[in-house]
């Protein structure tokens, strides 16, 4: 059975540029991907999912998760479901048609789906790619530009 240390989980490379290499920590694992989100700023993903062409502009990827730090929202576009909010401290379930906004610094663990997972990724790719060209800012500078520490840990 697999298994590892938060720390010890690969870089996810350039698959969330608007995070930094480091700021995405995941390996897959069966049908399910791992991994370990670390947000330096607030950031809100309503413009990645829109220019990424996201039906609906909203995430089609179900997230389970826990936050040790920081705070998200899970906004429903289209839907009565009302907002919410998981704060450090609290495990999780966000189901598909949401847009996710760290709203503070964030450090989340999150199991996902990987297909599901890898068509959101490459949308937020994409999105960046054609909100860069457009000179539209995608997301805060990540954590190695602003000369933050070693976020592995």
């Amino acid at each position: 059975m697999p298994h590892s240390k938060l720390e010890d989980l690969p870089s996810g490379g350039d698959r969330w540029p608007a995070i930094g290499r480091e700021g995405f920590r995941s390996t897959q694992w069966g049908d399910m991907e791992v991994g370990l989100t670390t947000v330096h700023a607030p950031l809100d993903c309503t413009e990645q999912y829109k220019f990424g062409g996201l039906p609906g502009g909203v995430c089609p990827c179900p997230h389970y998760g826990y936050v040790f730090e920081g705070r998200l929202r899970a906004q429903y576009p289209g839907s009565d479901w009302p907002e919410e909010v998981i704060e450090a401290g609290e495990a999780y379930f966000i189901p598909s048609g949401h847009v996710l906004i760290y709203d503070e610094p964030s450090r989340v663990l999150e199991f996902n789906p990987a297909a599901a997972l890898q068509t959101c990724m490459d949308a937020i790719s994409k999105a960046i790619e054609k909100m860069t060209a457009a000179g539209i800012a995608a997301a805060p500078a990540p954590a190695e530009t602003q000369g933050s520490a070693d976020t592995s840990s």
